[in-house]
């Protein structure tokens, strides 16, 4: 902080002094320069301005399909799976979790093949449904349409409340068929999800698009599963997000015509159940039709224009081909959105320097405070960033046009950084930003600490939980893993499905890498209990984790190629906490640590011997643990009584079942089950020493086990 006040108590003085040297023929030539350029920047910042409206509006009206996309591709998967799922009533309540994912979905609902028709929607309890008004209560409502034979076909809707509970129903002879709807023959037709042109919504009256997907079997298209839009969720998308206060913006089709508006007006009409969309040119807005007008005949996105005495500066860029719609984005903004500020400005400073010319040396220095305040403020938050604290400062305010940019571009900044952190891990992007090098690929030997959880019998989980659950779940369990890792300063490496590898020791060097790694490991086994206490009240499985930790020299570095690289550890070691991690489910427990690890960090962990391992491409045995607490951290974290009892008892076994003297070592281990019925490393021994009683040799060892 110091070095920045000695760098703003200079910047004054040579303001000072600066112009107390000009004349008034040079301060007004600085007047005339000032006006000059503040009106190229007012250009040049409107341009850029209006470019990077552009990109992100063009961007967010992709977000606003994609994940509707991804919802009636995920349902259309569905369906290729289980083709008998959207002809019973478990696709309802699958239409309405997806129906609340976004209040811009109006209804979901899927047409089979045979006619059969089923959907989730929202209502308005005003709007009279098959000739009556629904319950005051309801919110939504299933529609059913089952497939007949012989006529009449039943049009059945049950209503609901916010709650989905169910407030009545009623039903009608119909004879609506989804087959023969566009939606359905487009999506027959077209492989993928596609979104079709804007349509009324037979069920509901309203305008808008269709997010389509047929799912299929061998013998061909079953049905079509769908999402519809409205309109309107454009245009209030236009209307919030503004480049400028007089700016105005439009979304057009291929030849023109208006799908959304920034001033909400209604552009297309219902004329016998068919869509007309009114031209650009044919609005009331004049300036529209000459802005479109005045664009230029070659391709260039970015043009100005001049409209009854102003300057206006206009764009229209059509969406990415990959979008599947031959959609533009229209945008137009007055020039004296950005440059009146600097035309008043540079008045006001006219109009002092006139009247006040003696009073220049104070002016000045008072405009200098303005700019060096602001700039004091941006040092303090640019340390922040470098120090990668995590704390954030409030934006900087300042009437300076360039400072105001700078003050966006270091907030843009601080959440790039942000979200490049969340990829990679902390400490070296901190090495990163202090060394100044550029990110390349190499690495170094390094001793640390390895760690690697699973979850047990997750392929069978799969096979029973449905798959939204489960994906709740293991997320949860992620995320669970995530922080406990982080809030011991070690560093995620990877998800590989269910599983977690992480490791302590780099980029920055901990002393007690060991300690933490086992710490983050009790941490996720106690909130995990938490949560399956809570999934169990729920009626649901638990699910249980396995973690393997252990302490080696592995590369450590950047890993990959040029255009894609991970911070990863290689090595020998990686692959001994792997089978550490796998070794749980031979002995029945939740947290196995090497020998390396105990050696790190045991006088703090309260462990039990668990047995000697071979590992593949290893000849000597791995003495192996199991954790159950460890000391110098979280109350809760503390091993119980009963924990360091079974250590001490495990241990007394285990040493006599080293010594050989197997008699001992089986008594040892019964007086473990008598204490703690069902323990499963004892059973593990006494079953072995039972099997090999007669064959000494046999009785060490655990993965080369008889």
């Amino acid at each position: 902080m110091r070095s920045i006040y000695r760098l703003n108590l200079r910047l004054r003085p040579s303001i000072l002094v600066l112009f107390g040297m000009l004349t008034i023929p040079l301060f007004f030539g600085l007047i005339w320069l000032t006006y000059a350029s503040n009106d190229q920047i007012a250009r040049n910042h409107a341009g850029q301005l209006l470019e990077r409206f552009r990109v992100v509006a063009i961007d967010n009206v992709e977000d606003e399909f994609a994940p509707v996309r991804s919802l009636i591709r995920a349902a259309a998967e569905v369906g290729n799976e289980y083709p008998d799922f959207y002809r019973d009533h478990r696709a309802l309540k699958y239409f309405a979790s997806m129906l609340l994912h976004s209040d811009k979905i109006v209804s979901v609902y899927a047409g089979l093949e045979d006619g059969s028709f089923r959907q989730a929607r929202r209502i308005d309890p005003k709007v009279e449904i098959l000739g009556e008004l629904p319950p005051k209560e309801a919110r939504y409502a299933y529609r059913l349409i089952e497939a007949a034979a012989v006529p009449p076909i039943l049009d059945r809707y049950i209503f609901l409340d916010t709650d989905q509970r169910t407030l009545g129903t009623t039903g009608k002879p119909t004879d609506y068929d989804p087959r023969q709807r566009r939606w359905y023959r487009n999506a027959k037709a077209t492989e993928g999800t596609l979104i079709t042109d804007p349509d009324v919504f037979a069920t509901l009256g309203l305008i808008g698009f269709t997010v389509t997907s047929s799912f299929r079997d061998d013998r061909g298209v079953l049905g079509v599963v769908a999402a519809d839009f409205t309109l309107d969720g454009l245009s209030q998308y236009l209307a919030e997000h503004k480049v400028s206060p007089g700016s105005i913006s439009y979304l057009l089709d291929h030849q023109g015509r208006v799908l959304a508006a920034s001033d909400r007006s209604r552009s297309y009409s219902n004329v016998g159940g068919n869509v007309e969309l009114v031209h650009v040119a044919s609005l009331n807005s004049k300036l529209a039709a000459v802005a479109f007008g005045a664009r230029p005949r070659e391709h260039q996105e970015l043009y100005s224009f001049n409209h009854k005495g102003k300057e206006y500066v206009a764009s229209l860029s059509s969406l990415p081909p990959n979008f599947g719609k031959q959609w533009q984005l229209f945008v137009v903004t007055p020039l004296d959105d950005f440059a009146g500020a600097f035309r008043l400005n540079n008045n006001r400073l006219l109009l002092i320097g006139l009247i006040a010319i003696s009073l220049e040396i104070l002016i000045i220095y008072f405009l200098a405070s303005i700019i060096s305040r602001p700039l004091e403020s941006l040092a303090l938050k640019v340390g922040e960033i470098q120090q990668l604290s995590g704390r954030s400062l409030p934006p900087v305010q300042s009437p300076v046009r360039e400072v105001a940019v700078l003050s966006r571009a270091i907030d843009t900044l601080d959440t790039a950084l942000k979200s490049f952190s969340s990829f990679v891990p902390v400490g070296l992007v901190k090495q990163l930003l202090q060394s100044e090098q550029k990110l390349e690929l190499g690495g170094h030997s390094r001793f640390l600490t390895i760690f690697f959880s699973d979850l047990e019998a997750f392929s069978t989980l799969s096979e029973e939980i449905p798959s939204q659950e489960l994906l709740l779940r293991v997320s949860s369990y992620l995320e669970l893993v995530t922080k406990a890792v982080n809030g011991e300063a070690g560093t995620i490496d990877k998800f590989v499905g269910d599983g977690v590898m992480a490791f302590w020791g780099a980029p920055a060097l901990l002393e007690d890498h060991a300690w933490r790694a086992c710490v983050a490991a009790m941490r996720v086994q106690r909130g995990m209990e938490v949560l399956n206490e809570s999934w169990q009240r729920q009626g649901l499985k638990p699910l249980n984790m396995r973690v393997g930790v252990h302490c080696d020299a592995v590369l450590v570095g950047n890993i990959g190629s040029k255009e894609r690289m991970s911070y990863t550890v290689m090595g020998d070691g990686v692959n001994v906490t792997s089978r550490l991690e796998a070794i749980n489910k031979e002995y029945g427990t939740r947290i196995c640590i090497s020998h390396s690890v105990y050696k790190e960090a045991g006088d703090r962990l309260c462990v039990r011997p668990i047995d000697e391992v071979v590992v593949k491409g290893r000849r000597s045995r791995i003495p192996i643990y199991e954790l159950l607490g460890v000391e110098g951290s979280d109350e809760d974290l503390r091993p119980s009584e009963d924990n360091v009892q079974l250590a001490a008892l495990t241990r007394t076994a285990y040493e006599a079942l080293m010594r050989e003297d197997f008699a001992t070592a089986a008594d040892g281990y019964r007086t473990v089950l008598q204490q703690f019925a069902g323990d499963p490393v004892a059973q593990f021994h006494l079953d072995r020493l039972a099997a090999v009683r007669l064959d000494p040799a046999r009785a060490r060892g655990s993965v080369g086990r008889p």
